[in-house]
Order: structure tokens, then C-alpha cells, then sequence
């Protein structure tokens, strides 16, 4: 029988789906799938590659520990999105724009900017990855994209986070694996389509949380 606790974790991860979408459709057509080995995320839409971006993950390794700073694996749906409109480099604490707005690489500068996809997870194992407040954001480090960097979140650089939140809508689902995306569907249609196919090992352990 599942615990009180147990329960109150799901209500709680499905709430900030609920109430965002209030009064807005839920994205089902589109799919993010990020790769902690190649340090990408593949966009899909309808089972269809559509581009890659680098991103940043965990410098502290994965996991869904409270206060750990670890990137959680497994799948998540984008709960809330913040900050559309606001300009490239506008930094944000506490999912509130400061009115500052900083360049990329900005010495000694490694604010939240830009844009804010806030992740809501959906296994048993990363149910509190909105109470840590997980983000998929912008960064002005992007000299460090392609590389774990972050405190937990994925990060991008600026012009990307500014075109995925455009593509993608509250609810579109996140599945974050430790794996190459050459060990997906979607990851093999990418490369074939690209000319190649990326280098990876353990293609069959790959995928696994």
C-alpha cells in the first residue's frame, strides 16, 4: 500500500502542470531528449528529429538527493515557462527578472538569464525535481556549454533557450539519460540524417537511470 508521503509527492508533481495549463493546451507534440554523455539535448517533434542543441548538466553528478545539485534523470514535462519577452542576458532571481541584464561571459557573472522552462518529474525518483527547482535556463557562461557545469539545471546559451521556448509548450515531455543519443530512435534518425553517427560505448547500458 503507498505511503501518505508517497501520494503527497504525486499530487505535488502533477499540480504545476494542472494549474499552468489552465486555460492552455498541453504540448504533446514535442519532446526533449538530454544526453549527460554528449552533453546535447534533440528536440523531436511527432517522432521527428527536428535539431540539437549543447547543453550543460550537473558538475556534481546526477541524482534527485534534496540539496545535492544533481541533474535528475529520467522523465519530466516542462511545468511552467518564465520569461518570454524579457531580453537576451536578463537576469533573473527567484524566477523574477532584477532589470539587469548582463553579456555572455561576463566575468565573475553566473546568474539565471533569459528564459526559464521549470521541469516537473514524473517517476518515482525525481518526483521532487520541482521542489528543487530543476530549470531548463539560460546562462552567461556559455563559454562552459558542452561540458557539466550547472548546479543541477540544464543550462544553454542564450540564443538557444530564446528558440526552444518558442517551439516548445507547458507540458511537453524532458527525458534526461545518461546515455548517447545514438543509443534513441530519435537520436539515430538525427545522426543518419546528418551523414554520420556518433561515437559512443555501451550502447546497451547506455540508456539505463
Amino acid at each position: 500500500m503507498c505511503s501518505l508521503r508517497s501520494i503527497a509527492f504525486a499530487i505535488l508533481a502533477i499540480v504545476p502542470v494542472f494549474l499552468s495549463s489552465c486555460g492552455s493546451s498541453i504540448d504533446s507534440n514535442n519532446q526533449m531528449v538530454v544526453s549527460v554523455r554528449d552533453q546535447k539535448m534533440l528536440l523531436v517533434r511527432d517522432g521527428k528529429p527536428v535539431k540539437a542543441y549543447p547543453v550543460s548538466t550537473s558538475k556534481f553528478g546526477l541524482g534527485s538527493r534534496r540539496g545535492s545539485r544533481h541533474t535528475p534523470l529520467g522523465n519530466h514535462v516542462i511545468a511552467k515557462k518564465i520569461g518570454g519577452g524579457a531580453p537576451v542576458g536578463a537576469v533573473f532571481k527567484s524566477r523574477r527578472r532584477t532589470g539587469e541584464v548582463i553579456r555572455p561571459n561576463s566575468p565573475g557573472r553566473d546568474p539565471i538569464v533569459t528564459r526559464i522552462l521549470w521541469l516537473s518529474g514524473r517517476d518515482s525518483h525525481n518526483s521532487n525535481t520541482f521542489g528543487r527547482c530543476v530549470y531548463i535556463h539560460g546562462t552567461p557562461a556559455e563559454r562552459k556549454i558542452g561540458r557539466p557545469a550547472s548546479f543541477g539545471c540544464i543550462r544553454m546559451k542564450s540564443r538557444h533557450v530564446i528558440d526552444l521556448y518558442k517551439r516548445v509548450g507547458v507540458g511537453a515531455k524532458v527525458r534526461i539519460i545518461r546515455g548517447s543519443l545514438a543509443t534513441t530512435r530519435a537520436g539515430r534518425k538525427y545522426y543518419a540524417r546528418r551523414g554520420g553517427r556518433a561515437r559512443y560505448r555501451d550502447t546497451a547500458n547506455a540508456t539505463r537511470f
